[in-house]
Parts: C-alpha cells; sequence; structure tokens
C-alpha cells in the first residue's frame, strides 16, 4: 500500500550515477599505424585510474580523443553521460587537462596565467587560492621561464584544476621531476580524489600506479591487456619472491642447495637471491642454518612480486620497453 506523501516515482529503482569516463570500441589509426584499437574501460567517479604502458602503448592518444583533441576512427566516449560526439560543448566544461607536452609562453607569470585562464570560465577558482594550494606563492610573479621542473608541473596542475573540474585528465604528470617533486605532486593527486573528482592519468612508472591508482589498466601496442586493481594484478602474478642474503662468511652452495621451499639460487657480490614460493619458510631455516654455520647475517631482502612482474609476464617486456630483466650479476 502506498504510504501518504509518496509517489509513485519513489517507487522507481534508482538508477546507478553514470561513470566519470565511459570508452566503447576507441580506435585511432595513423596512416599504416593503428595506435589505439577496440579500447575499453569505464572510470568510476571519485577514483584515480592510471593508463600504464611504454612509449607508444597509445595511452596519449586515448587521452587526447577524451579531451577532444584528436577525433576517433571508432568508437565512443561519455564524460559523466554526455557523448563527446554530440555534447562536447558541455562535457568539456566538466574537465581539466594536463598534457605531457604543455608549455606557457616564457615571460607571463603564474599569477598572471591562472587570472588569465580563469576567465575564460563561467566559474573558476580564484588565482591566488590555487598559487597557496600548489605552493606556488614565492614565484607568483616569476617569468615561466625561471620556474623549476616541479614548479612548472604544480602550475599546470593548478591550470587543469582552475574550473574546478569533476574530472582531471593527467598525461604523464611526473615524468622527468626528481623524487622530491614527484612525491609532492603525488600528494596534490591524491588531494584531487579526497575532494571527490576523478583523476585519469597516464604514466609508464608502474610504481607510481601502484601506489597512487584504485584502479590500474595495463595497455600496449594500442590495446589493453588487463584492468583491475593494483593488488588484485599484482596478486595474479605468478613470479616468485626472492629473498636477498648476504653474511658473513658467504654460505656455501651446499648449505643453500639444501634449504627447503627454495627454488632457484644465484650467487653475486650482493650475495645469495633465493627464488621461493614460501620466503617465511625459508627465512626461518635460512636463519637457524647460517647460525649453525657460524656465518653472520649482514643484510636480509625480501622482494615481492610487483606491478611490473605483472606487466612482463602480460606482454613479455618491461615497461621501459626492453627486454624482461636477467638473472642478476
Amino acid at each position: 500500500m502506498q504510504q501518504p506523501g509518496s509517489t509513485l516515482m519513489d517507487d522507481q529503482p534508482k538508477q546507478p550515477p553514470a561513470a566519470a569516463v565511459s570508452v566503447t570500441g576507441l580506435s585511432k589509426r595513423y596512416g599504416a599505424r593503428e595506435a589505439v584499437c577496440a579500447v575499453s574501460f569505464e572510470v568510476a567517479a571519485g577514483r584515480i585510474f592510471a593508463l600504464v604502458g611504454p612509449n607508444g602503448a597509445g595511452k596519449t592518444t586515448t587521452l587526447e580523443c577524451i579531451l577532444g583533441l584528436r577525433r576517433p576512427d571508432a568508437g565512443s566516449i561519455r564524460i559523466h553521460g554526455l557523448d563527446l560526439r554530440t555534447q562536447a560543448t558541455q562535457a568539456k566544461l566538466l574537465v581539466g587537462a594536463q598534457l605531457q607536452a604543455a608549455s606557457l609562453q616564457d615571460r607571463i607569470t603564474p599569477r598572471q596565467t591562472l587570472d588569465l585562464f580563469g576567465s575564460f570560465y563561467p566559474e573558476s577558482f580564484a588565482g591566488e587560492e590555487l598559487l597557496r594550494r600548489f605552493d606556488l606563492e614565492s614565484q607568483a610573479d616569476a617569468p615561466f621561464a625561471t620556474l623549476s621542473g616541479g614548479q612548472r608541473q604544480r602550475l599546470f596542475l593548478a591550470l587543469a584544476l582552475i574550473n574546478r573540474p569533476t574530472l582531471l585528465v593527467l598525461d604523464e604528470p611526473t615524468a622527468g621531476l626528481d623524487p622530491q617533486a614527484r612525491r609532492k605532486l603525488r600528494i596534490l593527486i591524491r588531494e584531487m580524489r579526497a575532494e571527490g573528482r576523478t583523476v585519469l592519468l597516464s604514466t609508464h612508472d608502474l610504481e607510481e600506479a601502484a601506489q597512487l591508482s584504485d584502479q590500474v589498466a595495463i595497455m600496449d601496442g594500442g590495446r589493453i591487456v588487463a584492468i583491475a586493481p593494483p593488488a588484485e594484478l599484482i596478486a595474479r602474478a605468478t613470479s616468485l619472491c626472492r629473498v636477498c642474503v648476504r653474511t658473513a662468511p658467504p654460505l656455501a652452495r651446499a648449505l643453500v642447495d639444501s634449504l627447503p621451499h627454495m627454488l632457484g639460487a644465484v650467487y653475486s657480490d650482493r650475495g645469495w637471491m633465493l627464488d621461493t614460493p614460501a620466503p617465511n619458510l625459508l627465512l626461518a631455516d635460512l636463519v637457524r642454518r647460517a647460525d649453525q654455520a657460524g656465518a653472520e647475517l649482514l643484510d636480509v631482502q625480501l622482494r615481492r612480486p610487483s606491478l611490473e612482474d605483472v606487466f612482463i609476464e602480460l606482454t613479455g617486456h618491461s615497461c621501459s620497453g626492453g627486454e624482461p630483466p636477467g638473472e642478476p650479476s
């Protein structure tokens, strides 16, 4: 029986919110080369989604199609339910972007840049607010040409945010930065998600993708070969754990070969590298036998499978585009 004050509309099932980005069957060709081939994925609102792969994998072309900078040969793209083919103007108002090859006029300052770009939109953040947020106040009136790499990247991220977008598209946002600048930029990207914004980024830094992202799409040769949360992808790895141990004196080969749960051993100047499916059990027995042999433990390290291992297993090469790493020497 219908309750007083209710309507028939109240009884209808609620539709789930549209994905922030929905890409279906996206393809793009440059002459005889197929840069992107039948790529499909969805980015949930309020999440960080990473496209990972080596240079030439099709990441930038995919992002440029989503931003409307390139016209796909096939497929559809929706931004918060808006079809980019027919509702591009409305869709673009929801998006902020930082491109890999971005640059500005040498003499323009961060303050002038933010004021100028902010004037293009009906709603925007105040330039002063973004200067504070992105730690650019001391360089607010410095010419662009004098800014460091990290300062430039923070300025470009501020520009991506200027129009109060719900979706941020970032192409290799930390490429070429020193470790401290990368760390600062990653913190800012996490802050974007904490505010409820969606972040779609590309990177060939698999460690960065694993640290930042809620979802990762591995891209190679213009195709997506796997999509899942980083921890789930790593859990699929068939690679063994590796225990690296250095002792004085070094452990004898006969002792190492007799260790249970050890499936491979290589000795180098860094000590023994032992492959195992059961690192806890191997380490417990290793410490006991080393003590019995009178060997002092100098260093013990445990390396579990990583996103790089998953990438190599799926594609046959490393994300840097080279051959898989060989045995340590």
